[in-house]
């Protein structure tokens, strides 16, 4: 840049050369040159096959040990495999037979309602619960909260048989607490009550269990939404006269709904398919009556030896849940999209 005698400034050509450098000074790098990334940056990605290389193996173990016995039950359900030709060692297709005949059988469809209105009587009294016990976790001192916590994970961490163990004790028409409970509180009727007597006694205790066993899974995860909204959320719906179920519907549930979201999701699932504590607590009884679509196909196959009948059973099981869970992804990916 020279300087002209009035003081005004005028740049030097583009094309003039830059100053000499020292001695000890790097060479200057050539315009336009990209800048070295700087150490320890990210690297790209790998490219090509090696990702699909990498991921290979889970690919193929996942598909043997789940989709090739998909595979076999789905072709099973297509025979007659009874007890007859299990001793022969045959299994005659016979095409839709086993599918129609269960459509067509109005106990199959009395244990499919059963199901289904199991899951979703469950599932709302978990959600319900697990969000309230997750609420009391965020308001509890430190002390307190690290007891509830490991009470709540000490009963998550039951193992499924010997909970149903207690649970049968618990209800016992003898020795139980329950019938014991009931004699104190001063009703009569309970000197030895059979809480197992009928399908719907049996199937409220197993909901019971089944309650008892998932409000912690519901409950930890709710406290950790909820020490990700901020405190001053909070103050600002208090300073606008926000009561506790304004301030929850307001600005809890919009910020933890992808919580509530997945939660419900593995709830339903987890729900649907319980098989242990059912089978485990009266296999079904009595007289049948607290089968749900699990317990109903491994009778069918294991007791009665409808094998066929059985993998149509679960066939259908899949395909309904499978139904009711595509409604679900199109609520979680509406959700994705909205964010």
């Amino acid at each position: 840049m020279t300087v002209h005698s009035q003081g005004a400034a005028t740049s030097a050509p583009q094309d003039a050369p830059p100053p000499s450098a020292g001695p000890g000074s790097p060479p200057p790098r050539p315009s336009g040159s990209a800048r070295p990334s700087p150490r320890g940056g990210r690297k790209s990605l790998p490219s090509g096959w090696l990702p699909y290389a990498l991921v290979a193996p889970a690919v193929l173990s996942i598909a043997g040990l789940l989709l090739y016995p998909l595979g076999k039950n789905v072709l099973l359900s297509f025979q007659q495999v009874n007890k007859i030709e299990l001793i022969q060692r045959k299994a005659p297709f016979i095409g839709l037979d086993n599918y129609t005949g269960l459509l067509g059988d109005a106990k199959f469809w009395t244990v499919v309602v059963r199901s289904f209105a199991f899951t979703a009587v469950n599932v709302a009294l978990i959600m319900l619960l697990g969000s309230l016990i997750g609420i009391l976790l965020n308001r509890l001192g430190k002390k307190m909260r690290l007891v509830l916590s490991m009470a709540l994970v000490m009963a998550w961490a039951m193992p499924i048989v010997a909970s149903v163990t207690v649970f049968q004790w618990l209800f016992d028409e003898q020795f139980g607490v329950a019938n014991w409970v009931m004699r104190t509180l001063g009703f009569s009727g309970y000197d030895q009550h059979n809480w197992f007597e009928t399908g719907f006694s049996t199937m409220v205790i197993i909901m019971i269990l089944l309650v008892w066993g998932s409000v912690p899974f519901v409950a930890l995860n709710m406290y950790a939404g909820l020490t990700t909204v901020g405190a001053e959320l909070y103050e600002a719906a208090k300073m606008d006269g926000a009561n506790g179920w304004q301030t929850f519907w307001k600005i809890v549930f919009p910020n933890l709904r992808p919580f509530f979201l997945v939660t419900t999701f593995l709830e339903v699932i987890w729900i649907f398919k319980a098989f242990t504590q059912v089978y485990a607590m009266r296999a079904g009884g009595p007289d049948r009556a607290s089968e749900t679509l699990p317990v109903f196909a491994y009778i069918e196959g294991q007791s009665q030896q409808h094998y066929g009948l059985a993998a149509a059973i679960s066939v259908l099981t899949i395909l309904m849940l499978v139904v009711v869970m595509s409604f679900y992804f199109r609520l979680i990916l509406k959700q994705e999209d909205e964010q």
